[in-house]
């Protein structure tokens, strides 16, 4: 029964791994008006929301 339970999880996993690659993490350099240094935004945004988010000031 041990092997019928492993199988199982891993038919879940199969389906989040197949949805995890539908997002992609995104780091933009965002310049200080202030100071002029440089921060970074990270966010985790889904592949067609990808030049939304690059697009954002």
């Amino acid at each position: 029964m041990a092997k019928a339970a492993k199988t199982a999880i891993k038919t879940k996993d199969a389906r989040a791994a197949a949805e995890a690659k539908n997002w992609t993490k995104v780091i933009k350099a965002v310049r200080s008006p202030k100071t002029g240094a440089y921060t970074f935004k990270e966010q985790i945004v889904h592949k067609e929301k990808i030049k939304d988010f690059l697009a954002q000031k």
